[in-house]
């Protein structure tokens, strides 16, 4: 059911039984499944791929040629850059039907993946993480943690608001103060 108050570009196929919710926008050669679920706000650029499960919350913004696969969630205001990889198998073979082994991929709220990162599937990406461009995410990331490289490494910390931050783990832009919550952090004070 695609909400009157969406946008669906001509070129975009959207299968019926779809969800698509008030002020999405889906642009050219999108192609969303039968079961999908995108919610409120949300911006689909050029040729991206939503699989049947896949559940995609508020304000989220999705780039060109990104591909997300059965298993992958994706909570409100998640942000993810041009051909960014998700995977949903850990051992793939032709040969070897494995649609029974799908694995869940969560992305929290707020968190960014840079373009052409890679996630395995299995693993969660923690709320406000920031994975770097061309990173390849192999274990989970926890809150509010920069990761960078291949395999993707803490690299520090940042803000909700996409800042970094220093030892003292307060804005300096927003004022947002954390405090360490096991590998990562959570938020202490808003401003």
């Amino acid at each position: 059911m695609i909400k009157a108050a969406a946008f669906v570009h001509a070129s975009a196929e959207v299968e019926a039984g779809a969800q698509v919710g008030n002020g999405t926008r889906i642009w050219r050669h999108c192609h969303v499944m039968s079961g999908a679920l995108i919610g409120e706000d949300c911006v689909l650029g050029q040729g991206v791929f939503v699989a049947a499960s896949v559940r995609i919350g508020r304000g989220c913004r999705i780039q060109n040629n990104v591909s997300l696969f059965d298993g992958v969630v994706l909570a409100d205001e998640v942000f993810v850059g041009p051909s960014a990889v998700f995977t949903n198998v850990t051992r793939p073979r032709a040969a070897f039907s494995r649609r029974d082994r799908f694995e869940t991929t969560l992305v929290a709220r707020g968190a960014s993946i840079g373009a052409n990162a890679t996630v395995l599937c299995g693993n969660s990406i923690g709320e406000g993480a920031f994975i770097a461009a061309g990173a390849v995410v192999t274990h989970s990331v926890a809150p509010f943690v920069v990761v960078a490289g291949v395999p993707a490494r803490a690299h520090g910390f940042v803000c909700r608001c996409g800042e970094a931050l220093d030892l003292s783990l307060a804005c300096a832009a927003c004022s947002r103060t954390y405090l360490h919550d096991g590998d990562g952090l959570r938020v202490e004070s808003e401003p």
